[in-house]
């Protein structure tokens, strides 16, 4: 793994080592996830603007229920739905 110095300030480096106490993790590991949480927080915050975008724009939502609509049709592909499949793929029912 790659090392970078990072520079934090006074009360970020206490309450990194206050964690790291608490939870026996290196402040390494703790950034690591800290920084995770944030990429996805901001990833869903992203999609969220998406979606409200494209529901404001009625042709464009509409056109999206329609598309849905398409694939629920496929969820089964004509399988029976009494029928399951062990876990060696045999039919069953």
């Amino acid at each position: 793994m790659t090392e970078t110095t990072v520079q934090l300030s006074d009360n970020t480096h206490r309450i990194l080592q206050a964690l790291s106490g608490e939870t026996g993790k290196k402040i390494s590991e703790i950034l690591e996830e800290a920084v995770e949480e944030y990429r996805r927080i901001i990833f869903f915050e992203g999609l969220d603007r998406d979606f409200t975008a494209l529901k404001a724009d009625p042709d464009a939502w509409s056109e999206e229920l329609q598309e849905r609509k398409l694939f629920e049709s496929t969820l089964m592909d004509g399988i029976d739905p009494s029928e399951s499949c062990t876990e060696n793929s045999q039919p069953e029912g």
